[in-house]
């Protein structure tokens, strides 16, 4: 076990963490040849396309270092705030983190938090300074910067380059030598925590676990202890670029197990393995269940395709430990599931990987988040869906979540990001000069403000160098309206919303304008109405297509042309009492581009 050493990689999105990864694997001999490319351990299309991690992966590597043989263990992880919970697991199975920061860019928003998080696991920290071959490079400030927020010493800065290669010998010299050995018993009882789950169409579902004590055989009688299910071992080993199955996986060491499970619910990340017949006395500490932040409904497109949804979810559910789904029913659209997500772009993610990976074309409704209602009667409410709103007169208050939101800019944006966020009813609570022209801002503001278009905002008003960054506070008591948004007076549950009072006539306004720009002509008049309960607060009115019924009077008398009109006008009629609205699918994403 002293030879064992496992550590995971920390820094902001586009900080040269994948890049890093690749030269490590490289340089210990791990992937060579045809098996070497840009991102190795990025194998989702979409992670190449979008260039960022959405999972942690873990790869195997040997090293050899004072003529002693080393085993390092590397679980990568994410850098985008969406992806947090991923990297709370990979920081759980391991003793060091390298902290990367862009010798560019500097200390961003992402960095802080998740140093914060392996400082809570009493990891140590190897700060290392990437991209110092770029022209635009500050290695002398960035290096201030970092003594100032890790409290390390400027030699204890490993310099390096990952595109190049530079330093990357220094980095792994220190992986040996600063992250300590993981510490466990091989005596003790069986005890590791499960940090990934992948689904396997011919194996069932394969669970990657870190092993804390004891240690694992093929064959094994185990039980995961959260879940309370037990089952044999079929196969045990050690993960390289592919698995590569062992007899024994012993303490300290990281590795895979399959059992053919079948049932996606029957493993749990973060959940304990044990033996049957030896258990552990405790658990795995250092787990926290999944906070969602933001809720929307999927929908198949194809109302037959519910239950291929179901198991589509399913599996992606195993592949991504924090989407949460639920069924729900809804008038306009039939049967899907109300999901929860870690943010917008998880959901995004979630979207696009149902499509490419399960073939799947779903509707998602506008995106929402958590409100707490308080009833007239003392009961209290949970709502994830503007539908469950109580009628006004049984309310008695209703609460939303706030956030504690970071941004680090440079000082000449600070005018434009405070207009912002105070225009998202937002307080400033504090402001900190990292530099002479980097600031920190904090302030504290409803979650439902940053879920729609929030990121993008701050990116283009601060022409991309603000950093972003939110840790949820508490409920707060506001005041909230539901929004009614009706087609020929029926209200269309998919797109209600809760809103902020004082911003509900122009989301209304907006909303109703966005909609008359999408929705098809029909051979009637549609009316799209936005309304706080009875109370239409914006109108406006799809014109109909009008057929020229006179078109084969050639000239006569009017009295002929003013019959043919009166009786497409009572068809008219007839046909508005019986025509159905049908909602283009653009609509349920148009709420997103209002602007």
């Amino acid at each position: 076990m002293k030879n064992i050493r496992n550590f995971c990689i920390i820094a902001h999105i586009d900080h040269g963490k994948s890049t890093l990864a690749d030269r490590l694997l490289e340089y210990t001999g791990t992937v060579a040849g045809k098996a070497m490319q840009a991102q190795v351990l990025d194998d989702m299309d979409l992670e190449r396309e979008r260039g960022i991690t959405i999972k942690s992966h873990a790869i195997q590597m040997d090293y050899e270092y004072n003529n002693e043989k080393y085993v390092l263990n590397l679980i990568d992880t994410p850098g985008h705030v969406d992806f947090s919970y991923e990297v709370s697991r990979s920081i759980a199975a391991c003793e060091g983190a390298l902290l990367i920061v862009d010798a560019a860019q500097g200390i961003q928003a992402q960095t802080i938090s998740n140093l914060y998080l392996a400082l809570e696991h009493d990891l140590t920290i190897i700060p290392v300074l990437n991209k110092i071959d770029l022209e635009s490079a500050n290695p002398e400030v960035v290096k201030d910067q970092m003594v100032d927020l890790v409290g390390c010493k400027r030699e204890e800065i490993i310099p390096a380059s990952a595109k190049t290669g530079l330093g990357v010998h220094d980095i792994l010299h220190a992986i040996v030598e600063r992250i300590p050995a993981p510490k466990g018993n091989q005596e003790a009882p069986l005890k590791a925590l499960i940090f990934d789950s992948v689904f396997n169409a011919f194996r069932g579902i394969i669970a990657y676990f870190r092993v804390f004590d004891g240690e694992i055989r093929k064959g094994d009688h185990v039980k995961f202890v959260n879940t309370g299910q037990d089952y044999f071992a079929d196969e045990v080993g050690i993960l390289r670029l592919d698995k590569i199955p062992r007899s024994v996986v012993s303490s300290g060491d990281v590795g895979y197990i399959i059992s053919g499970i079948k049932t996606a619910s029957e493993v749990k990340v973060g959940d304990t393995i044990t033996h049957l017949e030896r258990p552990c006395s405790e658990a795995v500490k250092g787990f926290e269940d999944v906070k969602p932040m933001v809720w929307a409904g999927i929908y198949p497109v194809d109302t037959d395709e519910y239950e291929e949804l179901r198991n589509s979810v399913e599996k992606l559910q195993l592949n991504d430990a924090a989407l949460v789904f639920q069924p729900e029913a809804s008038a306009a659209l039939g049967f899907g599931f109300r999901c929860g997500f870690l943010g917008l772009l998880h959901m995004e993610i979630v979207q696009e990987r149902l499509d490419r990976e399960f073939n799947m074309a779903v509707i998602t409704t506008v995106p929402n988040v958590n409100f707490t209602a308080y009833l007239t009667n003392g009961e209290v409410h949970e709502i994830h869906n503007p539908s469950d709103m109580p009628e006004p007169n049984f309310l008695q208050r209703i609460e939303e979540p706030y956030i504690r939101a970071q941004v680090i800019t440079k000082s000449e944006y600070i005018g434009p990001i405070m207009t912002l966020c105070i225009g998202k009813r937002g307080n400033i609570v504090n402001q900190h000069y990292l530099t002479v022209d980097r600031v920190e801002l904090q302030f504290d503001m409803p979650l439902a403000e940053i879920v729609f278009d929030f990121y993008d905002k701050l990116k283009s008003i601060s022409k991309g160098y603000a950093s972003f960054d939110y840790h949820p506070l508490a409920y707060r008591e506001s005041d909230l309206v539901k929004l009614d948004i009706r087609m020929n007076g029926e209200p269309v549950d998919a797109l209600s919303a809760l809103v902020h009072r004082t911003h509900a006539y122009d989301f209304g306004r907006r909303m109703c304008e966005k909609l008359k720009e999408l929705m098809t002509r029909q051979q009637f008049e549609i009316a799209i109405q936005a309304s706080i309960g009875s109370k239409v607060i914006a109108r406006e009115t799809v014109k109909a297509l009008r057929k020229d019924v006179t078109a084969k009077c050639y000239g006569g008398d009017i009295s002929r042309k003013r019959k043919l009109l009166e009786k497409q006008k009572e068809g008219k009629k007839k046909m508005k009492q019986v025509g159905n609205v049908e909602i283009p699918q653009q609509a349920f994403l148009a709420v997103l581009k209002l602007d």
